[in-house]
């Protein structure tokens, strides 16, 4: 069996998360899938961020845009000798816990989501790179919605951090090594 290749990077907003692992995804020299999770929405001020991360990414890289499914694009993009990169964890989980069509609930199946992403990655034949946020450094925030997705969201980290062969924190645009291959 060929060892899993699979690198984890995570920081908070602005640490240069997404520009690193694109970096590592482009020194691959490997064929890219790039899997966003970002719903598009009528909000001008993210649209622009997502314009701003599609003029970032080289044109010849292909493009799925993940909805709730992400263990589905996962096994779709994968291959041996080629590359995906997931940008970002902290959306995809932002989809599952607060889907546009609900009233706030979220989707009844979350964990099963999550499980088989899991799932995908661990049965990965290629090379895969995700990216998360890091939000759990604060203060307990107020509301049980927002404390939901906080802890959902260092759940859903530890649990790829642990799958992961690597793992890098970025920290103003700085990568700090927490797990380099081969360590367990």
């Amino acid at each position: 069996m060929i060892p899993r290749d699979l690198t984890f990077v995570l920081g908070g907003a602005r640490s240069g998360k997404s520009a690193h692992a694109e970096q590592l995804a482009a020194g691959s020299a490997l064929p890219v899938t790039y899997i966003a999770t970002a719903r598009v929405t009528g909000d001008a001020e993210f649209s622009a961020r997502i314009a701003h991360h599609r003029e970032r990414r080289p044109a010849h890289w292909q493009l799925l845009e993940a909805d709730a499914d992400l263990a589905g694009a996962v096994s779709n993009a994968d291959a041996p000798g080629h590359c995906t990169l997931i940008d970002c964890l902290t959306l995809w989980l932002a989809t599952l816990l607060c889907p546009a069509e609900s009233d706030g609930e979220p989707l009844a199946d979350y964990h099963a989501r999550v499980d088989a992403f899991e799932a995908a990655l661990a049965n990965a034949r290629g090379k895969i790179i995700v990216v998360s946020n890091e939000i759990g450094l604060g203060v307990v925030p107020l509301g049980a919605a927002t404390r939901l997705y906080v802890d959902e969201l260092g759940r859903l980290n530890q649990r790829i951090a642990a799958l992961s062969t690597q793992a890098t924190m970025m920290v103003a645009g700085l990568p700090l090594a927490l797990k380099s291959a081969g360590a367990a």
